[in-house]
């Protein structure tokens, strides 16, 4: 059962990556509204899964020590790194379908990387338990969508045709299956492998919603779209805290 919940759950993100053909049909407009209402609302849902999910569930198992703070720390790390080197390389050579440049493949290695994180975290989260598998590939979805679109988006910039730039963005999402097909096979064998995966997961969401969603949410000062954005955090905090009832 686990096995299945999981695979289900990281094909359902990988699909995801294909949302960018949808943006070729949607006024500019119209996407910056339906963006600016995500990035509050997967902020919140990051930060809820992890305060109101994932760092309860360590602290209930193993307790929030010293092992646990690490681990957390490591998220963030890692996170921070991968962040970097999608942005490692810059190219002067004016773009064409012929010279794709490369921060474009840049952007998908480090894209794959994480995509691999995501469904080691949403696989380890499903041998904890089914409820907080479900939120936690609640929030990778939330997240997914607004970053799938940037991707494609940074793949077109960088000169990859609208099909190529489909393909590949999904190629770079399907790395999630063997992330998650990895954990299953050794999470049965490698003891203590969700006591650093938790934590872990914390971390990474704590540090994309603090990093990249929330400082993208401060570029918005008008009073009304501010109001619109705290209620979409909330939104998302809350959609984390009702899961709790299915535990």
């Amino acid at each position: 059962m686990v096995w299945f919940y999981t695979i289900l759950s990281v094909v359902i993100v990988s699909l995801i990556s294909l949302i960018g053909i949808f943006t070729l049909v949607i006024k500019k407009e119209s996407l910056s509204k339906i963006l600016f209402i995500l990035v509050s609302f997967s902020a919140g849902a990051l930060l809820g899964d992890s305060f109101i999910h994932l760092i309860p569930e360590i602290s209930e198992t193993t307790g929030f020590g010293f092992n646990a703070a690490i681990s957390l720390l490591a998220g963030i790390m890692v996170f921070f790194i991968l962040e970097k080197f999608i942005q490692w390389r810059h190219c002067h050579v004016p773009t064409s379908k012929s010279h794709p440049h490369p921060f474009a493949y840049m952007n998908l290695i480090g894209d794959g990387l994480h995509n691999s994180i995501d469904g080691m975290v949403i696989a380890a989260s499903y041998i904890v338990s089914v409820p907080l598998g479900i939120a936690t590939t609640l929030a990778v979805i939330f997240h997914e969508i607004p970053q799938e679109i940037g991707d494609f988006g940074v793949l077109l910039h960088g000169g990859f045709s609208r099909a190529k730039a489909l393909f590949f963005n999904l190629l770079s999402a399907l790395t999630a299956v063997i992330g998650a097909v990895v954990i299953l096979i050794i999470g049965t064998k490698v003891q203590g492998i969700t006591d650093f995966l938790l934590p872990f997961t914390a971390g990474g969401f704590i540090y994309i919603a603090g990093s990249d969603l929330i400082p993208e949410m401060h570029k918005e000062n008008k009073v009304g779209k501010s109001l619109l954005q705290l209620a979409g955090l909330v939104a998302g905090m809350a959609i984390m805290a009702a899961l709790i009832m299915l535990e």
